[in-house]
């Protein structure tokens, strides 16, 4: 990975909002001023504006902003998968063959074999890194169908079955057993 990219107009230098690009121009936040950085922005054909504030401004309290808008506010990643012992039968299918023929997913049939923080929330790209680029920590195999991918943070989650072609937004709650008591004489 490498210590300068460019996402979405915004440079993040060792993964800190430090500048922006409009206009041929990169505005960067002068506390990044390195040798490192004046050669990036030059081979990119881009003039270098060192300017004060920008990496505040860039990071404001609800995650990295940009013309107003935020920008990124990067979740965290589980990466769910079958349990070893769940029936062959439910594995590698479809989410309309799944429920068709078991039902809504069952999270108790499921297991986290990944719970950390990638530098992205698009799926494509999270399906990409779990097959070609494994993350320390991650002790699956690599993703595919019949997978769970959830993305969260700390007010909500998002759940994606991985399906035959591209992701299915799902819920994925335990099922609720009933345990009502009979009682009789």
């Amino acid at each position: 990975m490498s210590s300068i990219q460019l996402k979405n107009g915004c440079i993040f230098y060792y993964g800190n909002p430090a500048g922006y690009v409009k206009s041929e121009i990169a505005t960067v936040d002068s506390i990044f001023e390195s040798e490192e950085l004046e050669d990036w922005i030059r081979q990119r054909k881009l003039i270098p504006k060192w300017t004060e504030g920008v990496f505040e401004r860039l990071s404001m309290r609800e995650g990295v902003h940009f013309n107003d808008e935020v920008l990124i506010s990067l979740k965290s990643c589980r990466i769910w998968q079958l349990r070893t012992d769940v029936s062959p039968d439910r594995k590698f299918i479809g989410y309309e063959e799944l429920k068709e023929n078991f039902g809504e997913l069952d999270k108790d049939n499921y297991k986290i074999v990944y719970d950390g923080e990638i530098e992205t929330n698009e799926l494509e790209e999270i399906y990409t890194k779990f097959n070609l680029d494994h993350p320390n920590g991650f002790i699956g195999h690599s993703l595919s169908i019949s997978d769970v991918i959830e993305l969260y943070d700390s007010t909500s989650s998002e759940f994606y079955y991985v399906d035959r072609f591209g992701f299915k937004e799902i819920d994925f709650k335990q099922k609720e057993q009933n345990q009502g008591m009979n009682m009789s004489i």
